[in-house]
């Protein structure tokens, strides 16, 4: 196995036996608007998952959904074949539809036929992570998960799936996917004005299993949005850094995947991700969502 960067800012974290960066590409942004369609620029999109894992990013975040079916194929065709140290998460439970929306797909032979595309088109016999995905398009939604989840359990059972995770979930739902088989991670919305996750990011932290947040500057009311500008201007920095780099000091367990189309902000990203929050800073900033 390669030698994981230590050149990336918040170090690295464990999925069951594998080391991954905290630092991560998520892939979303590959795809055309809307994540429905081809790419604007092919060769751009090719050249930044390139120039990801030749930074040191060993986790990349994608579903056969964006697209469809484009990311995972622009994934296969840059990186493959895959550095063994390399983490491909995926995501199933929604597919689709001709307005670019998100119907869920949840019944079991729905999941079966979204991991065999998933398997099929990042060009793998196994899937490193898979996360269902709950709720729909408006957000996270109550109700058992366990039929769903089951399926994922048996699937993983059956060799195809190495790991199991949960996106747009509530703590019940965290609590009833535990009681059927162990997960590595979260995927919830979570930034500095939407904190509703605090307890479950802790909770999590404790249990060992990552929480990954997606959407680290979505949602910002334009008194919010005034208090972090002001604390990045303060800092010399921007809004995205200090966003970014609030987060990996939140906590341990938090993974980031930033996605970008162009490898310029690729670098930004890092970069601003690496900056070191002070105290008084951390103190404002916490303010923003409480």
């Amino acid at each position: 196995m390669e030698p994981l960067s230590t050149a990336l800012p918040g170090g690295t974290w464990t999925f069951g036996d594998s080391p991954i960066t905290r630092f991560g590409y998520g892939a979303m942004q590959l795809a055309g608007p809307w994540a429905m369609g081809p790419p604007a620029d092919r060769d751009a999109a090719l050249a930044v998952l390139r120039e990801a894992v030749d930074a040191g990013i060993t986790h990349v975040d994608t579903s056969d959904a964006y697209g469809p079916r484009f990311t995972n194929e622009l994934i296969r065709e840059a990186l493959h074949p895959y550095p063994d140290s390399l983490v491909i998460a995926t995501k199933v439970g929604a597919n689709r539809d001709a307005l670019g929306g998100w119907p869920t797909a949840r019944r079991p032979e729905e999941l079966r036929d979204q991991v065999q595309e998933n398997l099929r088109s990042l060009g793998v016999e196994v899937l490193d992570l898979v996360n269902l995905r709950m709720g729909d398009a408006n957000g996270l939604r109550p109700g058992s998960l366990a039929e769903a989840f089951g399926t994922l359990v048996e699937l993983q059972q059956e060799g195809l799936i190495r790991r199991l995770g949960l996106s747009n979930v509530g703590p019940e739902q965290v609590d009833e996917a535990e009681g059927i088989a162990p997960i590595v991670c979260v995927q919830n919305m979570y930034n500095l004005a939407h904190r509703y996750d605090d307890n479950l990011i802790d909770r999590l932290s404790a249990q060992g299993i990552a929480y990954v947040p997606f959407f680290p500057l979505g949602g910002f009311a334009p008194l919010q949005s005034e208090t972090l500008s002001g604390v990045a201007e303060r800092l010399g920095s921007t809004p995205t850094s200090v966003a970014l780099a609030w987060l990996l000091q939140r906590s341990p367990n938090i993974l980031l995947i930033p996605g970008t189309s162009a490898r310029a902000h690729l670098h930004e990203n890092i970069d601003g991700a690496a900056l070191a929050l002070p105290e008084d800073a951390v103190a404002e900033l916490d303010r923003i969502g409480r």
